[in-house]
């Protein structure tokens, strides 16, 4: 979580994640859209050629903080990464 970076306005957490090459931006990418899909969970996502940024919202849209599966669901995404 040491990479995640918690706003407040809006709140959320967000992060990005830079590669080598097109192809590992790309396979990262279509690892979190697997893994999205199977949690029904959907951060934002944009991306260029070799980085990936994400924002993780809390799940419940009026809530005034994270919550742990919002941090458990970002420390996942970690995992993709590697």
């Amino acid at each position: 979580m040491d990479k995640w970076k918690q706003k407040e306005r809006p709140l959320c957490l967000e992060r990005r994640f830079e590669f080598d090459c097109y192809e590992k931006t790309r396979d990262f990418l279509d690892r979190l859209g697997d893994y999205s899909e199977k949690k029904d969970r959907y951060p934002d996502i944009s991306f260029g050629k070799t980085y990936v940024n994400i924002t993780v919202r809390p799940l419940d849209d009026d809530s005034r903080e994270l919550t742990d599966a919002d941090q458990k669901f970002a420390c996942e995404i970690d995992l993709l990464s590697e």
